[in-house]
């Protein structure tokens, strides 16, 4: 099956959100998903007035978690913060990916649900990339699903 029909797939929602530090990014995939037919719940931030992650990562994850979006992408200066507040929620897998290929892996391997991101850290092509090889790839299943199984108690 070709990028594209796996894509179509796979997303049909994702939500977005971002502190200051990733509202700018944020804005430019949120144009990037929405150019590919992909339906966007931007939850913020709108501005470079200071605010908080976790406020952003609760709200992504629990749109994830009740299954009201396909995926979560959160950014922030680093990807890390976001990532530590949204894996609190149960069945949240979230991984911070610099690279494609860490986003093919979280997927293929761990079944990630919501991306992390580092504006400070990622420029916006490569971000493009590695969102476009996050929610083209379907999880492997197989051995992976018995481990992955494990991180919920």
């Amino acid at each position: 099956m070709d990028h594209a029909k796996r894509q179509a797939i796979l997303v049909q929602a994702i939500a977005i959100g971002a502190d200051h530090a990733g509202y700018e990014l944020k804005d430019q995939l949120r144009a990037f998903l929405q150019a590919k037919n992909i339906k966007v719940n931007d939850i913020g931030t709108y501005s470079a007035k200071d605010t908080d992650y976790a406020d952003y990562a609760h709200v992504v994850a629990g749109l994830v978690e009740d299954r009201q979006v396909d995926y979560g992408v959160l950014i922030c200066g680093t990807g890390i913060g976001m990532a530590m507040a949204a894996n609190r929620h149960p069945g949240i897998r979230a991984a911070v990916c610099p690279s494609a290929e860490h986003a093919r892996l979280g997927r293929a391997h761990n079944d990630a649900n919501i991306l992390c991101l580092g504006a400070k850290l990622t420029p916006p092509s490569l971000a493009e990339e590695i969102l476009s090889i996050f929610v083209a790839t379907p999880f492997d299943g197989g051995r992976h699903r018995q481990r992955v199984s494990k991180l919920t108690p």
